[in-house]
């Protein structure tokens, strides 16, 4: 069964649009069944430049865990951030 789908307005700017879009339901808007699987194999994320300070001890323990794992400790750092972050998420939802 196709559904009539809704007209996507007119955006005065980009915030206008994002505003929009972070309460609308996109499929009220978008066949999504007729969408196309892409990707941008160059397409990096932003990242930001942050400074933390951990205790010399902890920092000599991740370098070591990344030395074994035989990646960057920076690297190491990220993950673990992310699996813990993800676990959070879960855990509240």
């Amino acid at each position: 069964m196709k559904k009539d789908l809704k007209n996507i307005p007119t955006f005065k700017d980009e915030e206008e649009e994002r505003a929009f879009w972070a309460k609308a339901d996109s499929s009220e808007y978008l066949n999504w069944d007729e969408g196309d699987v892409t990707s941008f194999p160059k397409l990096k994320p932003s990242t930001k430049t942050i400074s933390i300070r951990i205790p010399e001890t902890m920092l000599n323990e991740l370098r070591t865990i990344a030395n074994k794992r035989d990646v960057p400790y920076q690297s190491l750092i990220k993950v673990f951030l992310k699996e813990k972050i993800n676990s959070e998420f879960s855990r509240t939802a």
